[in-house]
């Protein structure tokens, strides 16, 4: 079992995202096989690979949304400290250097409220040649500044999604 773990990944950053996102099904069941085949009960083989399947699962999902947190931490960062109709550049570098991005962000408006002080951002994202521009919300929470924008429902942030 020990030994899919690292081919799975290695799959995964050879062929893609999608490929990462069947990583825990392929694990399932390759977890299933073998516990089922050492154990000879398929019962148990079945409830191994869907134990492995959601750990698995749980782990990619929290990784991604760990470096989702830190690209938003940095755009946020670089837009707090603007005054109105500020710009500056901002950039992620993660610990593992693939979907690294940068891009430049705008303070558009400060929004009053009476619960944190708020602003209005609009910032690029520069993939390669193409540059796309998003708009979000960030507030003060304490010293530091904070993604405050929901969640888009569709996949139009790319990475940031």
């Amino acid at each position: 079992m020990r030994r899919l773990l690292p081919l799975a990944l290695l799959a995964g950053l050879l062929a893609g995202c999608d490929a990462v996102r069947a990583a825990p099904q392929i694990l399932g069941a390759g977890a299933a096989i073998v516990s089922g085949a050492g154990t000879v009960n398929p019962g148990v083989g079945v409830a191994i690979g869907l134990g492995v399947t959601a750990a698995t699962d749980y782990a990619l999902k929290y990784y991604g949304r760990s470096r989702q947190d830190s690209t938003q931490d940095a755009i946020a960062a670089a837009a707090g400290a603007l005054p109105p109709g500020g710009q500056a550049p901002w950039e992620i570098r993660h610990t593992i250097p693939i979907g690294n991005e940068r891009g430049v962000v705008h303070l558009v408006r400060d929004i009053d409220n009476p619960l944190a002080p708020c602003r209005e951002i609009v910032f690029s994202v520069v993939d390669g040649e193409t540059v796309d521009w998003f708009n979000a919300n960030i507030c003060r929470n304490g010293a530091r500044w904070r993604w405050a924008s929901a969640e888009p429902a569709v996949e139009r942030w790319g990475a940031l999604h």
